[in-house]
């Protein structure tokens, strides 16, 4: 598996953003931090992460996020 295509605990999400899992987990559920509920854990991929870091972060269906 590529790196950018690792998949992701929110715990290593959070170390990654170097943010608490809790706003990872508030990033997810409001759409900015693309993720999936697997069970009852939230997964994430790397590439995703890291595109939201470089501003692609706007919720889904929000063109205008105003940042």
């Amino acid at each position: 598996m590529a790196e950018e295509q690792e998949v992701l605990t929110a715990e290593e999400a959070a170390a990654l953003l170097r943010v608490s899992t809790k706003t990872v987990l508030a990033l997810a559920r409001a759409g900015f931090l693309p993720g999936e509920k697997v069970g009852r854990a939230w997964r994430f991929v790397r590439s995703d992460v890291l595109d939201y870091v470089r501003g692609a972060g706007a919720p889904k269906g929000d063109e205008s996020h105003g940042r």
